[in-house]
Formats: C-alpha cells, structure tokens, sequence
C-alpha cells in the first residue's frame, strides 16, 4: 500500500484549486490518476454527472468553465486524512445568459499512488444572485 499521506496534502490539494482558478485542464489532469473519476455536482443521475477516464474526465472539467467562464473557486480550505481529502470553497460564476451564481461548496477526493483517483462534488443549490 502506498504512502499517500506523504504524497497529497493540503498544499497539494491548494495547487489543484489554483489550477482550477487558472482554467489550467493540463495542469489539473497532472493531479489525476489514469482511471480518474470526476462526479460533478449537476446531472442526471444520482451522483450528478460521472465522468471516468482521462479523457472524459478532462472533458467534463473543460464544460464547467464553458458554462462558467469566469468560474472561480474563493476562500478554499483543505484537508487530507489517509487516502481522503475534503476541499471547501465559495463558487462564483456567469452563465451565458447573465445570471450569476455564488455558492458554497465542497469536493471529497480518493487519493492513489498519490494521485487524485476521485474528485465527487457537492454544491449548495441556490437561485441566481
């Protein structure tokens, strides 16, 4: 079994979190593992929308800044536990139609190999300010 907590720690999880505000995708895929799993706050399933594999995974990061180009993650705070991690933030973003989101919310991550293996997120629902 590897040493992740050596590996991912909240500075790790505070430079994935600068990635995102960058709208940096390459950067972000750096941190995931091969078999990668996004599981994003909307969708239709139970789970949101799950995206698995590299390349849907880096799809589905891509579509959160084309509906949010100025998707921004603020007052982020982090904390790792073993091969769990758990980042809070305030999102703030503009649809294309103008209306405004700011919300509170959190990502649960599963670490591997010192990688993000899975990223599950979780977001206040809360009408357009």
């Amino acid at each position: 079994m590897p040493n992740v907590i050596a590996e991912v720690t909240t500075e790790v999880l505070q430079a994935f979190a600068d990635a995102w505000n960058r709208h940096d995708v390459d950067a972000l895929m750096s941190f995931m593992t091969e078999d990668c799993v996004f599981e994003a706050s909307a969708g239709p399933e139970v789970c949101g929308t799950r995206y698995a594999g590299r390349e849907a995974v880096r799809a589905g990061f891509a579509e959160v800044w084309a509906t949010f180009p100025d998707a921004h993650w603020g007052d982020a705070r982090h904390f790792v536990r073993g091969d769990r991690g758990v980042s809070e933030w305030t999102f703030t973003g503009t649809r294309a139609d103008g209306t405004r989101v700011e919300v509170n919310g959190c990502d649960l991550f599963t670490f591997r190999d010192g990688k993000i293996a899975l990223k599950n997120s979780y977001r206040k629902n809360r009408p357009p300010v």
